[in-house]
């Protein structure tokens, strides 16, 4: 596991409070929460080397936990993407009542079903500037698909054919600016190291120009 790049957060979501780290560059317009997939972390290495090329790119990174650790020790939480959703808003809403975050532009990257959490988040709130899904399982958002307004850009490997499919099936039901990103040869993981940079360069560039 990677240790996540700036400041240690506590931040206060209901009766929970989760651990974060969050990075601004000086004269940041905007920054990028980041809703990991099912059993990984604010420690996930794949987030974090996406997050270092979005904070290259000029723009600030908050990684956190959505589940507290006896949380995530019930399988089920992983996949209530209800609570998950709070979870994120939560935070949303911490960001917007802190005075060095209250005025940055905001955008949601999702991983998996991270990325279900993060488009119904974007579904939910008008305040939200963009999304990025990687590899995300946005059937588990199809029902909100055309309340978000917020632009979007779906990356998926192009080994990853179900996920690739309800991919497709969603791009046709958002009504927002929209885009899909197909890394070729890539599994749902990205493991080859120019798999995660070519995912890593596609979402900076489509947040810098989004929230910039």
């Amino acid at each position: 596991m990677t240790q996540p790049t700036g400041d240690s957060v506590q931040i206060p979501a209901g009766a929970v409070e989760l651990p974060g780290a969050l990075s601004i560059p000086a004269d940041a317009p905007g920054l990028v929460v980041f809703a990991h997939g099912s059993g990984s972390s604010r420690l996930s290495p794949r987030n974090n080397f996406v997050a270092d090329v979005i904070r290259e790119a000029g723009l600030g990174t908050l990684l956190f936990d959505l589940l507290t650790e006896e949380e995530d020790r019930i399988r089920e939480n992983r996949f209530d993407i209800p609570l998950l959703t709070d979870r994120l808003v939560a935070v949303t809403e911490w960001l917007r009542d802190r005075p060095a975050t209250q005025g940055l532009h905001v955008g949601y990257f999702g991983s998996s079903t991270g990325a279900a959490a993060a488009l119904r988040g974007a579904a939910r709130r008008d305040d939200i500037d963009a999304v990025v899904s990687r590899g995300g399982r946005v059937d588990m958002a199809s029902d909100v698909l055309g309340e978000i307004t917020a632009p979007t850009l779906f990356i998926v490997g192009g080994e990853d054919t179900q996920v690739l499919e309800y991919n497709r099936q969603a791009l046709a039901e958002l009504t927002c600016e929209k885009s899909l990103h197909v890394v070729e040869g890539a599994n749902h993981l990205f493991e080859a190291e120019h798999e995660l940079e070519e995912v890593a360069d596609v979402a900076a560039d489509w947040f810098a120009r989004t929230l910039g």
